[in-house]
C-alpha cells in the first residue's frame, strides 16, 4: 500500500516536472515574443499615422463642404476671409475687421472652440472637431506667454484666393476670388481652399503665400504642416482633398521665414502654382 502511494506521488511530481517550463524555454518566449513585437510595431505605427491622414483629410473634405453650402446660400460666394495676423508683429494688422471670417480668433491662443462657434461656417456643420488635424498635439500657448495643457482647436486655414484680403504689396496685389464661379486658373481641381498649418506659426485663420515674381517671393507668410510622414493636407475648390508629401521637412523658424537652399524651393512653388497669381 506505501508503495503504491510513494509511487502516485513519485509520478505527480514528474508529471509537474514535465508540465512546467524550465528557465531556459521562458527566456526562448520573451525573446520571440520581443522580435514579434519588433517586427509588428512599426506596422502599427504605420497604420495609426494612416488613419490620423485619413482623419485629417475627412475634416478638410466637410469644411469643403461648408463652403459649398455657405456659397449655395450666399450667392455662390466663398465665406469671408479676412483675418490677417501681420508676420511682423504677430498681431492683427490694424483697420482689418477681424470678425469677417471663416473662422475668428488664434489658434495659437485660443483655450476653448467659443470663436470656431462665430465663424461663418460653423452653422453647416456644427462639430467643432474638424477644425483640428488629429496628429496636430500642439498645446495652447496664451498671449501672455503661458503655456497650457489643452490641445489647440484649430489646424487649418484658407487660402488668400477664396474672398482674402486682397493686399497690395511692393510690386502687386496678392488676387483673390470672391465666388466659387470665378475659379478659373488655376482650375478648381487645382485651387486649394483648406491648407494643414504648421503648429509653429499658426496664428489667424488665412494662409498666405507671394505670387511669383513678388518683392517677398521666396518667403513663407505661413508654413505649411509637416505631419502625416512629412507631410500635409489640403482641400480643393472642386471639393476633392489630397495629401501632399514635402521633398524637404518643414521647420518652423519664425514668422516669415525664408525659404531654404537645400531644395525647398519645389514644395513652394507647388504651393504658389495652387493659388490665384494674377488678376486675369
Amino acid at each position: 500500500m506505501a508503495s503504491a502511494k510513494f509511487s502516485e506521488v513519485a509520478c505527480a511530481r514528474e508529471s509537474q516536472r514535465h508540465s512546467a517550463f524550465t528557465l531556459i524555454e521562458l527566456l526562448v518566449v520573451i525573446a520571440i515574443i520581443a522580435i514579434l513585437a519588433a517586427l509588428l510595431l512599426p506596422s502599427l505605427s504605420k497604420a495609426k499615422e494612416r488613419a490620423l491622414t485619413i482623419e485629417c483629410l475627412n475634416n478638410l473634405r466637410q469644411l469643403q463642404l461648408c463652403v459649398e453650402l455657405y456659397a449655395g446660400d450666399h450667392n455662390d460666394s466663398f465665406p469671408p476671409n479676412h483675418s490677417v495676423y501681420d508676420i511682423m508683429t504677430g498681431a492683427p494688422i490694424p483697420g482689418l475687421d477681424l470678425s469677417l471670417t471663416w473662422c475668428p480668433g488664434n489658434a495659437r491662443a485660443d483655450t476653448n472652440t467659443a470663436n470656431i462657434e462665430q465663424g461663418y461656417l460653423f452653422p453647416y456643420n456644427r462639430s467643432t472637431a474638424i477644425y483640428h488635424c488629429p496628429a496636430d498635439k500642439a498645446t495652447v500657448i496664451t498671449l501672455t506667454g503661458q503655456p497650457l495643457p489643452i490641445l489647440r482647436s484649430r489646424s487649418y486655414n484658407m487660402s488668400q484666393s477664396a474672398n482674402g484680403v486682397p493686399y497690395r504689396t511692393v510690386l502687386t496685389n496678392l488676387p483673390t476670388y470672391q465666388k466659387l464661379s470665378q475659379v478659373i486658373k488655376p482650375s478648381p481641381s487645382d485651387l486649394f481652399v483648406f491648407i494643414d498649418v504648421h503648429e509653429g506659426g499658426i496664428l489667424d485663420a488665412l494662409f498666405g503665400i507671394p505670387v511669383p515674381n513678388d518683392f517677398w517671393d521666396g518667403m513663407w507668410f505661413d508654413l505649411p504642416a509637416n505631419r502625416h510622414n512629412q507631410g500635409c493636407n489640403l482641400s480643393f475648390a472642386d471639393g476633392h482633398v489630397e495629401r501632399w508629401r514635402w521633398v524637404v521637412p518643414k521647420v518652423f523658424r519664425a514668422l516669415g521665414q525664408t525659404v531654404d537652399s537645400n531644395g525647398e524651393i519645389r514644395d513652394y512653388r507647388r504651393v504658389q502654382e495652387r493659388i490665384r497669381q494674377t488678376l486675369d
